[in-house]
């Protein structure tokens, strides 16, 4: 799997054959047919082994308050990301273009995270489709951040962590401005 995780981060899933995967993970091809029967499966079995890992990594402490339990779910979400770039590559951007079951397994990922930041921020996750939405384009936001740190280190992850725990409040903010039933928690506000 962390071969795998490699290949795919590195290299198009087009460009990667069978052999190639076998090869470098020292194997028999037909190993890999008889575990995961295609490419595709072994594919699709690396993209829900590294989304598994970045979702518990993320959704870490539950017991905590709220404001403690969003800057541990950043936190978390960053550490597996800089820990594991090649399989965070894969998740967010690895490589079958448009397929529904990749697309659905990393809406699955934004829902995860979306429903513990609403958990943390409301204290619930039935939220309304405006919240849903508000908080669904701070995590898209999110990655595209993350993926851009890890491509380009030089920033502590400290202060990135700081950097999208304020975005997060700003998010929380333009969600309350626009929908009052979802007031931002107090750490949130900014007094006018």
């Amino acid at each position: 799997m962390a071969i795998g995780r490699r290949l795919f981060a590195d290299t198009s899933y087009d460009a990667l054959s069978m052999d190639d995967i076998a090869r470098q993970a020292r194997v028999a091809k037909g190993l890999i047919y008889y575990y995961f029967h295609s490419k595709r499966g072994y594919y699709l079995a690396i993209i829900q082994d590294s989304v598994a890992d970045l979702v518990a990594s993320a959704a870490s402490g539950v017991g905590l308050p709220p404001v403690e339990r969003v800057h541990r779910t950043v936190d978390g979400y960053l550490r597996y990301a800089e820990d594991h770039q090649a399989a965070y590559r894969t998740i967010v951007s690895g490589g079958v273009g448009f397929d529904a079951e990749v697309q659905a397994i990393r809406d699955g990922v934004r829902e995860a995270i979306v429903a513990t930041i609403a958990e943390g921020a409301y204290g619930r996750t039935d939220i309304a489709p405006l919240a849903r939405a508000g908080l669904l384009s701070w995590v898209c936001g999110l990655e595209g951040a993350v993926l851009d740190w890890i491509g380009r280190p030089g920033l502590p992850r400290e202060a990135v962590c700081e950097l999208l725990v304020k975005t997060l409040g700003g998010a929380l903010r333009a969600i309350e401005e626009l929908d009052p039933a979802h007031p931002a928690p107090e750490p949130a506000r900014r007094d006018s």
